[in-house]
């Protein structure tokens, strides 16, 4: 079996949602079965780039991993494109037996058995800005997967008034799963410097309307990493 992977990388910090600031390593998994209008990750996610991925075993992946962190045991982040097209469960349980704890962002489009062997789930459903729309059923299968496994969490993104308010619904619609909430970057090219006077409006838009709202049952948290190093790939 081997994994179609766009980039190995760190270790850095995680930038976003429920484990913000977390010494981790990413894997990044190519190939995507959505084509989000504002995807920061097009490597990852258009076949375009497809001759940039690397076919590599889960052995292969694993020591990749295991040489950046130095044996050390840390979080590893397995992110795209969406993973959960591939199986990863051999790479997990490599990792586990070793001490390390595993993350994965997906959308919540695609279910795998893999999901219960996580420490933390990311469901990141696409808000009406993105032009995808989220399958509801395939969304609630990732949840029965996870049944019994690792912490889940909701992550979404929010670019305008018409995602916050679907945020808010979706939120409403899942109360099990603590809310993520993060501005959209609309700054994706990776030779654009980012504006940080707008992208700290940005954040204090959103805060303002969650606490106009008394919506207090949710977490509202930059991306840091832009914060810190711009749209730069591999940090």
């Amino acid at each position: 079996m081997s994994l179609r992977i766009a980039e190995i990388f760190g270790p850095t910090i995680q930038g976003e949602g429920a484990l913000i600031g977390e010494p981790t390593v990413f894997i990044r998994a190519g190939g995507c079965d959505y084509r989000c209008a504002w995807c920061d990750t097009l490597h990852a996610v258009d076949s375009a780039y497809r001759h940039e991925w690397a076919e590599m075993t889960p052995a292969a992946v694993w020591q990749r991993v295991r040489a950046l962190s130095g044996g050390k045991p840390l979080t590893v982040s397995i992110s795209g494109g969406n993973p959960a097209i591939q199986d990863f469960s051999e790479v997990i349980a490599l990792g586990q037996a070793e001490g390390y704890r595993f993350a994965c962002e997906t959308q919540g489009s695609v279910a795998r058995p893999w999901f219960a062997a996580l420490d933390t789930l990311v469901l990141s459903p696409k808000p009406p800005s993105s032009g995808e729309t989220p399958d509801w059923a395939a969304f609630r299968a990732c949840l029965s997967e996870a049944a019994g496994g690792p912490r889940v969490v909701l992550k979404i993104v929010v670019f305008d008034e018409a995602d916050y308010d679907w945020a808010k619904e979706v939120a409403g619609q899942f109360p099990d799963l603590p809310p993520f909430l993060q501005p959209g970057n609309p700054e994706t090219d990776p030779g654009q410097p980012v504006d940080l006077q707008a992208a700290a409006g940005r954040l204090e838009w959103l805060v303002g309307r969650a606490t106009a709202d008394k919506w207090f049952d949710v977490r509202i948290l930059p991306q840091l990493h832009v914060l810190i190093w711009g749209n730069r790939r591999g940090v």
